[in-house]
C-alpha cells in the first residue's frame, strides 16, 4: 500500500470513484482534530441517552427514546463535524447506487452470513467459556405488546441500528479513520478500529456479545469498502438483521414458533 487513493481502492476491488478516493485519503485530517470529534460524538452519544429513561423509566418507551435520542443527537454533531470539514457527502454516501439490485444482493447475503455468524459465534464462546450474548431483557420490552414491537421495530431496528449505527460507525467513523496519517493507508486497520469501537455499546449483552458483535462490525466495515463507500448495503443488511430477530422473537413470543 502506498497510501494513495488509487491503490488503496485498487487493492480491495473497489471503483476508482470521486467519493471513494475523497473518504480514502490519509493526512487530510490532523489526530487534534480527529480526537476533539471522536470524544465530542462520545459524550454528546451518552448523555442524550439519559433524559428519556429519568422521564420515563426502565420501560419500553424510554429504553427506545434512549437509543433513538442519543443516536439522534450523535449524528446531529457527525453532521456538524463532517459539514465544516467539507467531507459530509464522502463519509455519508447515500446516493443511489449503480445498480440496487447487486446492492439488495449484498445486503441479502450479507443479512444471511450475520445471522448464521449468531449461531456460530454464540456456540464458539461457549467452547472458550465464555457466556453466550444475552439479550433477553431487551426482548422482553420488544415482545411486551404489538405497539412495543412495532416501535422497536421503527425506532431501534431501522433508524439507530440501520440508519444510526452505520451512519455513526461505518459512516462518520470509518471516514475519519481514513483520513488519519499513519491509519489511513491501512484499511485493514480502519476496518479492525471501527469494529472494537463498534462492539463497546454491546456490553449489556456481555463479553460473548462483544466478541460476536465487533466481527460483525468488521463485515460492515469491509462492504463498505466493497460498495465504493456507499453505505446502503450495510443500513439494508443492518436493518434487516435486526427486523428479523425482533420478529422472531415476537413470534415466539405470541407461541407462533412453538418453542415458547
Amino acid at each position: 500500500m502506498t497510501g494513495t487513493a488509487t491503490n488503496e481502492t485498487s487493492l480491495t476491488g473497489v471503483e476508482n470513484s470521486p467519493v471513494s478516493q475523497a473518504a480514502a485519503v490519509p493526512g487530510t485530517l490532523g489526530w487534534g482534530r480527529f480526537i476533539l470529534q471522536f470524544v465530542t460524538v462520545t459524550i454528546v452519544f451518552f448523555a442524550a441517552s439519559v433524559p428519556a429513561v429519568l422521564m420515563l423509566g426502565m420501560t419500553s418507551e424510554g429504553l427506545i427514546g434512549s437509543v433513538a435520542g442519543s443516536m439522534a443527537a450523535a449524528l446531529l454533531l457527525c453532521w456538524f463535524w463532517l459539514g465544516r470539514d467539507g467531507h459530509l457527502a464522502a463519509a455519508w454516501n447515500l446516493r443511489a447506487p449503480k445498480s440496487w439490485g447487486n446492492t439488495f444482493a449484498l445486503a441479502s447475503l450479507a443479512t444471511v452470513l450475520i445471522i448464521a455468524w449468531f449461531q456460530l459465534g454464540s456456540w464458539l464462546v461457549s467452547q472458550l467459556g465464555i457466556d453466550t450474548p444475552n439479550v433477553v431483557a431487551v426482548m422482553d420490552f420488544v415482545t411486551e405488546s404489538p405497539t412495543s414491537f412495532v416501535m422497536w421495530i421503527v425506532f431501534v431496528a431501522w433508524f439507530a441500528a440501520g440508519f444510526g449505527e452505520e451512519l455513526l460507525y461505518r459512516g462518520f467513523l470509518m471516514d475519519r479513520l481514513q483520513r488519519l496519517r499513519g491509519i489511513g493507508d491501512k484499511i485493514w486497520l480502519v476496518i479492525l478500529i471501527q469494529a472494537v469501537l463498534f462492539s463497546f455499546p454491546h456490553l449489556y449483552q456481555g463479553l460473548g456479545g462483544v466478541l460476536i458483535t465487533g466481527v460483525v462490525g468488521a463485515g460492515l466495515g469491509y462492504l463498505r469498502v466493497k460498495c465504493g463507500g456507499n453505505l446502503w448495503a450495510c443500513i439494508l443488511a443492518h436493518a434487516a438483521v435486526d427486523t428479523i430477530m425482533m420478529s422472531l422473537a415476537y413470534a415466539n413470543s405470541l407461541g407462533m414458533l412453538g418453542t415458547s
